[in-house]
């Protein structure tokens, strides 16, 4: 593809150490609008990335919309492909109301299996991810 859509959702996470505090967020291509934020809570990035591919997915079937997700994470799209977040971040009670998120979003992955396409950014063509944190 030589070009991304832009009737689409593009997800990120950031994380200050890892673990440590982590955030993500979901970005609408066709105008750059952020749909979505979430955190910080103490995690790790590949977690936040997974997280914010089922948040979008989610808001996407919630609002009935025909648009796909872009992830530059290859972690994330393989966890919502198996529908298991395989992290190996130890559960702590500093983690478990992460946990609780992980399980929420492996329950909805189960639940809808035939959700919208989950997509790789191809951020060597096409730059950053726009849901970007920026803090590389």
């Amino acid at each position: 593809m030589d070009t991304f859509e832009q009737n689409a959702i593009a997800v990120d996470a950031a994380c200050s150490g890892n673990p440590g505090p982590m955030e993500y967020r979901g970005i609408y291509l066709g105008n750059n609008q952020q749909l979505f934020h979430f955190g910080p809570i103490y995690g790790t990035n590949n977690i936040g990335e997974f997280l914010a591919v089922v948040h979008a997915l989610a808001l996407i079937h919630k609002n009935k919309w025909n648009m796909a997700v872009y992830s530059d994470s290859y972690n994330a799209i393989l966890w919502v492909k198996n529908r298991r977040c395989k992290t190996t971040l130890v559960r702590t009670p500093e983690t478990e109301s992460l946990f609780t998120l992980i399980a929420r979003a492996e329950k909805w992955l189960k639940e809808h299996p035939n959700h919208a396409r989950v997509l790789k950014w191809e951020t060597s063509q096409w730059g950053e991810v726009p849901a970007d944190f920026g803090r590389k």
